[in-house]
This record gives C-alpha cells, structure tokens and sequence, in this order.
C-alpha cells in the first residue's frame, strides 16, 4: 500500500514538473537580441498604435491627446491629404461626437502641408509617419521646410 502512495506522489510530482516546463527555456537561441533592445521594439502593429497613443497623450494636453481623438484626427487629415475630402468629412462629424478639438486638425494639417515636400504618395508608411509627428508636435518644422522657405521680410 505504501509503495502505491509513493509511486502515486512521485507520478503527481513528475506531472507538475512536465506542466510547468519551459522547452524553450533551455533552447539555444543564436539571434536573441539583448533584453534593452527587445524592449525598445514594438513586436505588433497594436504595440506600435499604443506607443504612438502614449506618445500623444505624453505630448499634448487635453482631448486632442485621447485615444479616441488621435485615432479618429489623423484618419481625417491623411483623408484630407489623399483629396478624399468626403470620407474625411464623415470621420470628422466622428470626432466632432467625441469632443475632439477642431482647431488641432487644423494645426495638424496646415503642418502637414508645410512639411509634406518629401512624402512618397505611394508609401504610406511616410504619409502615415508625418502626419503623426505633425499631430503630436503642429508646430514642427524639418529642414526641408525651412530650406524652402522665401524669406518674408526681405526686400525685392
């Protein structure tokens, strides 16, 4: 009876151990990048889309730093961008539900035209870049901008 007990908590013992092991925990892994480095990059599109929300609300104060805000506003001004004014007018009615600033599609835009010399049409990935820098910063300027740039106050 005793060696029944015995087999029995040994077997529950080993089925433990086999529930909780780790295969890979042991495994060889040549291309691992170091822990920093795997922290610093986002591993999804949902992880980039939350970094870019923190990002927003870290830089700005207020509704046009809300989730909702940032998602629904950069839609309308990369619609804008596009010419594709009335799907960016029936996301803008969106946002205006939602509370969101008007005044900052209108910053986040006007920044847009002012730094868009150099945005591939076909590449959204840059249109989608711009605009994001553009929403949490509308005042930037790149070096392109100011390059171009007549100078205002010079006599002719």
């Amino acid at each position: 009876m005793s060696l029944r007990v015995v087999l029995g908590g040994l077997c529950a013992v080993l089925w433990l151990l086999a529930a909780c092991w780790d295969p890979n925990a042991f495994a060889d892994n040549t291309d691992a990048k170091p822990v920093d480095q795997q922290a610093n990059e986002p591993k999804s599109a949902e992880e980039l889309l939350s970094v870019e929300f923190a990002e927003a609300r870290r830089m700005l104060k207020g509704a046009a730093g809300h989730a909702e805000c940032v998602w629904l506003g950069r839609r309308v001004v990369g619609l804008l961008w596009r010419d594709d004014l009335d799907t960016a007018f029936r996301h803008l009615d969106i946002y205006d539900r939602f509370g969101c600033p008007n005044d900052h599609i209108q910053a986040t835009f006007r920044c847009l035209i002012l730094n868009g010399s150099n945005i591939d049409p076909k590449a959204a990935d840059t249109l989608n870049g711009r605009v994001q820098a553009c929403w949490v910063n509308p005042l930037l300027k790149d070096a392109h901008t100011r390059a171009a740039a007549p100078n205002v106050g010079s006599a002719h």
